[in-house]
C-alpha cells in the first residue's frame, strides 16, 4: 500500500456494506448498475471473493467484487471495480485486486484472473493490463458477449480479459 493509502483497510464486506457498494457503483459513471438488492446479496454470498477498501471511519470508498468459476475453481471472475472519487488515482483499485487475489491464493489454488471490459474503459484495460505485469502473466482477450445478446439496448460488447497463468 502506497502512502496515499496508508490511511484505508482493506477486508471482506459484510453485509451492512451493500448499500455503500450500490452507491459506490452508481456513482462511478461507468459500471452497469445492479439492483440495491444484488449488492446486498453480493456481500453476504460473495464477500470470501471480494474486498472493501475502508476509511478511517471504517465507510467503504471502495471495492472489488468477484466469484471463481463453477466450471473452474481456480480462476477468480473479476464482476466489478469501483472508487469513491475522492480516491481515485492513488493506485487503490490495484491495491484492492493485489490484496484480493492475495488473500484468496492462501485459502486455495489461484492460477487465473478473468474480467470483462467494454471497448473504450480505458481505466479497466489500465488496471488488469498492469496487474497481469506485477504478477508475470499473459493476458488474452476475446469478445465473450457481443452487443446483440443485450436484451435491454443498446450496449457495447463485453471484452473477456484472461490473465494466467499466476502463480502465488
Amino acid at each position: 500500500m502506497t502512502a496515499a493509502q496508508a490511511d484505508l483497510r482493506i477486508d471482506r464486506p459484510s453485509v451492512a456494506d451493500g448499500a455503500a457498494l450500490w452507491r459506490l457503483a452508481k456513482e462511478s459513471g461507468t459500471l452497469d448498475l445492479n439492483s440495491s438488492y444484488s449488492y446486498l446479496l453480493w456481500c453476504r454470498d460473495f464477500a470470501a471473493t471480494s474486498a472493501v477498501a475502508r476509511a478511517e471511519d471504517g465507510a467503504p470508498v471502495g471495492f472489488v467484487t468477484g466469484y471463481t468459476r463453477p466450471e473452474d475453481p481456480h480462476t477468480l471472475l473479476v464482476w466489478q471495480v469501483a472508487v469513491d472519487a475522492a480516491h481515485r488515482g492513488r493506485g487503490l483499485a490495484a491495491a484492492l485486486l493485489d490484496g484480493l487475489t492475495a488473500r484468496i491464493a492462501a485459502e486455495r489454488p489461484l492460477t487465473a484472473v478473468e474480467t470483462t471490459i467494454t471497448p473504450g474503459n480505458t481505466a479497466s484495460e489500465r488496471l488488469f493490463a498492469s496487474y497481469a505485469e506485477r504478477h508475470g502473466a499473459t493476458v488474452t482477450r476475446e469478445v465473450l458477449f457481443g452487443a446483440g445478446l443485450f436484451p435491454d439496448g443498446p450496449h457495447d460488447p463485453e471484452v473477456l480479459y484472461r490473465i494466467g497463468p499466476l502463480s502465488f
